[in-house]
């Protein structure tokens, strides 16, 4: 018998406050490891400005968080989304979807050519994601795991790179 997950009501996602920032870095933490630090897609949020954090809330607690920062592809301005974290006991109902298409609403206002993550195109796909081809990322990541959800149309080619505001 599996447990039921944490989340049984409506998702109310919120914007992520600076009072979050501990519990945001544990659920992180928690979801990927100590070896997240070590990952290409580190390097690109370090050099880069936020734009959006966004979390779910559960009896007080944060169980559920995704951020969006600034990064240009081929000189294209565009998004990274990142990392997405559910706690281990609210999986299953819904949580990331719900944190993604918040994610993707927010990216829609910020007038850049799509959003870039690093993820399983089995899961990503339903959102309108698929692998870029031709894009490279400061550092080692697997092809068919860099994907892409348009928002003019087109795919970019070239670098991968921060920005900063």
């Amino acid at each position: 018998m599996s447990a039921e997950p944490l989340i049984a009501a409506p998702i109310s996602v919120q914007p992520e406050a600076a009072a979050d920032a501990e519990e945001v870095a544990a659920l992180i933490d928690a979801a990927f490891g100590p070896g997240r630090l070590a990952k290409t897609a580190e390097r690109v949020r370090e050099a880069s400005s936020p734009v959006c954090g966004l979390v779910v809330r559960e009896g007080g607690r944060v169980v559920g968080s995704v951020r969006l920062c600034r990064i240009a592809v081929g000189g294209e301005p565009a998004l990274f989304l990142g990392p997405i974290a559910v706690d281990a006991a609210a999986r299953g109902g819904g949580l990331g979807a719900a944190l993604v298409e918040a994610a993707l609403r927010c990216a829609g206002t910020e007038g850049v050519a799509g959003v870039l993550l690093v993820g399983d195109l089995p899961y990503f796909s339903r959102f309108g994601f698929d692998v870029l081809q031709d894009a490279r990322m400061p550092g080692p990541v697997d092809p068919r795991r860099l994907l892409w959800r348009s928002s003019t149309g087109m795919a970019p080619t070239g670098d991968v790179v921060g920005v900063r505001d």
